[in-house]
């Protein structure tokens, strides 16, 4: 009797429960459901509730009826951000074993007035990397960081270097109000996870060079990434509870879907029934072609998605 072969790799979708699932985010699960499926990889789940306030009570479960309703099933048991606390401090008190961490007295008001602008807001500028000046107590932890330059291939938006240390300068790990930092948690979640792919939107491409400078440093094997591009309002703003974003309507799933198609700049599937999920998803990953991302950090949503879409 032979037993189905391992997937190649190991995908995920990392929703935040802020809100229902909205256009946005679809792109993100649709994205990454379909280039770990076409690869023959594992799809995982994983809800980043970290930021306890952030967390809009019933939401993760609305996203995962949201997924179920469109076809979207994962391989393994949902994991929950908010459950790995010890894992996260178990990765920073290695990280401080190496001297690689330090307290930081400064409040956001303090660096904003001292620093530089970088590419994702203030640059740290170091002040609390001797110590802490006296009569100060500490706010939160911070990553020491250097000056070599950390690079990787994006497979959308092309090659992406970074000096973490000149345009971020020494980044968070652990906040102020006791939470531990995304960067950390990511880093952590990947890699006993296993996770060999990461396909989610661009806001977060900034994100990478610190999570690679943190796989290194942790000595965890470094993902391939894709960086799809973000749905914008007619404005510019990125969809989010935030910005108002509303939530997808699942009740015809395929024209939904193929509109989520044709913003990943694939062809959409003509010869489905509005509500077949189950004939529209082989045909939609056997087509699929991350080189056909448009290589663009935002595009604009479209104003009603699944109206108009072939299904």
């Amino acid at each position: 009797m032979s037993s189905s072969p391992a997937p190649a790799g190991r995908g995920r979708f990392a929703p935040s429960p802020s809100g229902p699932l909205h256009f946005g985010s679809l792109v993100a699960a649709v994205g990454s459901y379909l280039d770990a499926r076409a690869n023959g990889s594992a799809w995982l789940l994983r809800i980043d509730d970290l930021d306890r306030q952030r967390t809009v009570p019933g939401a993760a479960d609305a996203i995962l009826r949201a997924l179920e309703t469109l076809g979207m099933h994962w391989d393994e048991a949902v994991l929950y951000q908010s459950t790995r606390d010890g894992a996260y401090q178990a990765a920073l008190d290695q990280l401080k074993k190496r001297s690689l961490v330090y307290p930081c007295a400064c409040s956001r008001r303090e660096i904003a007035d001292s620093a530089v602008a970088g590419i994702d807001g203030p640059v740290y500028p170091g002040t609390c990397r001797k110590g802490l000046l006296p009569g100060r107590s500490t706010r939160a932890e911070r990553l020491l960081t250097g000056s070599d330059p950390v690079g990787f291939e994006d497979a959308v938006q092309g090659r992406i270097v970074h000096n973490i240390e000149r345009q971020i300068g020494d980044f968070v790990l652990r906040r102020a109000d006791g939470q531990y930092a995304y960067q950390l948690a990511v880093v952590v979640d990947d890699a006993e996870q296993g996770i060999t792919d990461v396909v989610r939107g661009a806001d977060l491409l900034d994100s990478t060079p610190r999570q690679i400078y943190l796989q290194r440093l942790l000595d965890y094997p470094e993902p391939r990434y894709a960086h799809l591009p973000v749905a914008v309002n007619v404005v510019g703003e990125k969809l989010s509870k935030q910005t108002l974003a509303r939530a997808i309507d699942p009740a015809a799933p395929v024209p939904l879907l193929n509109s989520v198609l044709e913003f990943l700049g694939q062809s959409a599937i003509a010869d489905c029934a509005p509500e077949d999920t189950a004939a529209f998803w082989p045909q939609a990953i056997a087509g699929w072609r991350i080189a056909r991302v448009p290589r663009r950090r935002m595009l604009p949503a479209p104003e009603n998605p699944g109206a108009g879409a072939a299904g």
